[in-house]
């Protein structure tokens, strides 16, 4: 028989998709990007305290002289994640070759600040302070230079550690000393390559953190901040998906540093005391436009195959499926509805969910490009949060209601595909069912007959 075309594909795909997605700089970046994640949530909260929705609540709050506290927690949180992103990398990535990593991520942090110009230049009075350390570079704007150091401190310190040129100390010392030591050789030549390239931006008339960010980092933020950026994440992450890949780790790794200085950058738009539009230099696409929309109740928003599980699936399977699923479908998790319909690699579903998610996000781009719901600030939901109530928390009752309009989508563009899906595993089970209950009519029958066998055969014993 000969193979399918998404067996095909399957076959060609997954391998070399599978191969980058385990490179170790690849998982280093995802599992750093991962880490702060509790940073951007926590600091969110904050500052939806601080810019409470409710004017008597923010009244009540400022009068009270919280709403400075409240702020300072955001700053130490969402300003400090490309240089908690620079440690986590470096960490992750020596940890991912079987060596003691704390000694890396600390390394890495020290060169990530090596690379900054150590003073701050007040833009108003346009006076120097030295012996300082900008905190508008530690922060998403840091996003990609974290990423280089990271990986690239993490990958010295690993080859020499592999190569074993380290200082040894006697096995009776306790393993902190000895760790300690043993990342002294790596760490100083780490620190001394970074001082070299600080010492050449300087030269320069510049420095790494601005550089950069003017060269890749606007760049990069500008193509995601695109609709042709849009289509691209929208199919890229339920395409993965199909063939079984984690979609959503893998292009949000990579994506994530975009969408989350985009994010901040809307913010510091808001900070300077302007509106927040897109003539102000506002983003569209930002960490909020993926979590509360493109992926909203899973990868592919396949709350539309749960809704038919739920009333009307008449299949056995789906509509235990279906009760099993609605709970994790409502905090945005998927699992059992992906694997559990299936969807990975049924060719049945494949359209739907590809498209479902292109259209939701064309849907939220337009509406935010017409100002029809607001851009987003810094306030970031859970990924974990429920539609409706995140919609909300990012925006306001527009962006709930478009979210609202999201879910009835999906159940318009899923509802064709699920139905005959279930049709057709309800013809599997009714086979299935007609099948058992003729075996037992022909087991009964059988056993019938050896009855009768047994009677007869002990009747004739009798006569005799």
């Amino acid at each position: 028989m000969a193979p399918s075309f998404g067996d095909a594909i399957s076959e060609k795909l997954i391998p070399p998709v599978l191969k980058f997605a385990n490179l170790k700089p690849i998982t280093a970046l995802k599992n750093g990007m991962i880490a702060i994640m509790p940073l951007s949530i926590i600091g969110s909260i904050f500052l939806l305290l601080a810019y409470f929705p409710i004017t008597v609540v923010a009244t009540f709050f400022a009068n009270a002289g919280l709403t400075p506290m409240l702020l300072q927690v955001y700053s130490a949180t969402f300003s400090m994640i490309g240089i908690v992103a620079c440690f986590a990398i470096a960490y992750n990535y020596v940890k991912a070759s079987g060596h003691e990593a704390l000694i890396a991520g600390v390394v890495a942090m020290c060169s990530y600040i090596l690379v900054m110009d150590l003073s701050v230049t007040d833009a108003k009075t346009k006076v120097t302070i030295s012996s300082a350390i900008d905190m508008g570079w530690t922060g998403a704007r840091g996003m990609i230079v974290g990423i280089i150091v990271g990986e690239i401190s993490g990958v010295i310190f690993t080859w020499f550690l592999d190569k074993k040129i380290t200082i040894k100390l006697p096995d009776g010392v306790p393993p902190a000393v000895a760790n300690s030591f043993t990342g002294l050789i790596p760490g100083a030549v780490i620190l001394t390559l970074w001082m070299v390239v600080w010492g050449a931006f300087k030269a320069a008339g510049t420095n790494m953190m601005a550089a950069i960010y003017n060269v890749l980092q606007l760049p990069l933020q500008g193509l995601t901040d695109s609709l042709g950026g849009v289509i691209v994440i929208s199919l890229a992450i339920p395409f993965l998906w199909w063939f079984g890949i984690h979609g959503s780790s893998i292009v949000g790794g990579v994506i994530t540093p975009m969408l989350t200085a985009n994010t901040q950058d809307n913010q510091k738009i808001l900070d300077a005391g302007k509106e927040l539009t897109i003539a102000n230099g506002g983003h569209i696409v930002t960490q909020q436009f993926m979590d509360n929309f493109m992926t909203m109740t899973g990868s592919g928003v396949t709350i539309g195959i749960v809704i038919y599980m739920v009333f009307w699936a008449k299949s056995g399977q789906y509509k235990t499926l279906g009760k099993l699923a609605v709970g994790p479908a409502a905090f945005n998790i998927n699992e059992p509805i992906t694997f559990g319909t299936p969807i990975v690699m049924n060719p049945i579903m494949a359209i739907p969910f590809m498209l479902t998610p292109l259209v939701v996000a064309l849907l939220e781009y337009f509406a935010l490009a017409l100002g029809l719901i607001p851009l987003y600030k810094g306030i970031m939901a859970p990924w974990t949060m429920p539609p409706i109530l995140s919609g909300f928390i990012v925006g306001d009752w527009r962006t709930a209601l478009l979210q609202a309009v999201a879910l009835a989508i999906s159940v318009a563009m899923y509802l064709p595909f699920i139905r005959k899906a279930d049709q057709l595993l309800l013809a599997e089970e009714e086979a299935a069912e007609a099948e058992s209950a003729h075996e037992l009519v022909v087991h009964e029958h059988e056993a019938e007959l050896l009855a009768k066998a047994e009677a007869a055969e002990a009747a004739a014993k009798s006569a005799k």
